[in-house]
């Protein structure tokens, strides 16, 4: 029978195909293969509309997402630090507005299972991203909301309650493609059997541990080591930022307190040459 001889029909049964955007998959050409085969046996007359589809077009908002884990930090240092990174970091590029630090905030991606659930480091940092999204402040960080921008660093700081993050979190931040994962561990890194300050590279799609502290991230154009200094009367050890030549970034407090001595040094040198400050 050929098709001019088929009776003409007033409507035609529709055929709904998913068009996916893997257009090299195999398995979907001969999916489609086996369909319009299927439909020449049947003879008869059927409307195929491809619909595409695509997941990441069903992709929640800020708004319907959740600010982070919920999950209270273990130890006061998982705070201490990463606000002590921020302060110093703030200060040293405060006339930029390309730049992003979160802390203790989700990371939402589409390289897991589901992109409802965050990831949520203690700490990271986004470069060629605003600080402010909209003009306002960011509850939770959304790759498909920052042009999927992923961060460039990654800050992990490990507690008495162990968090995968020499296992699983090593594996999704590899996947996300964070460049830079460092991993703190002051206190449970014997428990670990790793040492106390790791730092680690993606290079081909794993990590490689880089040594040394502090070490120079050339791509963030910053350093990362330790120290033991004394914060706000609190001595122990904390992580920094560090220049090129390894020469670690002064606190807010620290700044402020080397400009007080400046002036009290001018003030001393002016009084020694018969100058009254006060009536400059």
């Amino acid at each position: 029978m050929s098709a001019n001889s088929l009776p003409k029909l007033e409507f035609f049964p529709i055929l709904m195909v998913k068009s996916y955007s893997a257009k090299n998959n195999p398995l979907h050409k001969r999916a489609i293969a086996k369909l319009f085969a299927k439909i020449k046996q049947l003879k008869c007359h059927i409307h195929i509309i491809m619909v595409n589809y695509n997941k990441l077009l069903n992709l929640p908002s800020s708004d319907e997402l959740l600010d982070s884990d919920d999950k209270p930090v273990d130890h006061e240092i998982q705070i201490l630090i990463p606000n002590l990174l921020w302060l110093i970091l703030n200060q040293l590029w405060g006339d930029r507005s390309d730049w992003f630090f979160g802390i203790n905030m989700g990371i939402f991606h589409t390289t897991g299972s589901n992109p409802r659930v965050a990831i949520v480091p203690d700490a990271f940092l986004s470069l060629g991203v605003p600080k402010l999204k909209d003009d306002k402040l960011r509850s939770s960080y959304i790759l498909w909301e920052e042009n999927y921008i992923v961060p460039s660093f990654v800050l992990e700081i490990v507690s008495k309650t162990y968090g995968d993050e020499y296992d699983e979190k090593m594996t999704d931040y590899a996947r996300l493609g964070v460049l830079y994962y460092v991993i703190y561990n002051p206190d449970y890194f014997k428990r670990d059997k790793h040492e106390s300050f790791e730092v680690y590279r993606l290079l081909n799609g794993a990590y490689q541990r880089l040594q040394g502290n502090p070490v120079w991230m050339p791509e963030i154009a910053l350093g990362i080591g330790t120290e033991v200094n004394n914060y706000y009367r609190y001595q122990r050890e904390l992580l920094y930022w560090y220049d090129s030549e390894g020469n670690r970034f002064m606190t807010p407090e620290e700044e402020a307190l080397q400009q007080r001595q400046r002036a009290e040094q001018l003030e001393r040198m002016l009084r020694s040459l018969g100058v009254d400050p006060e009536k400059l």
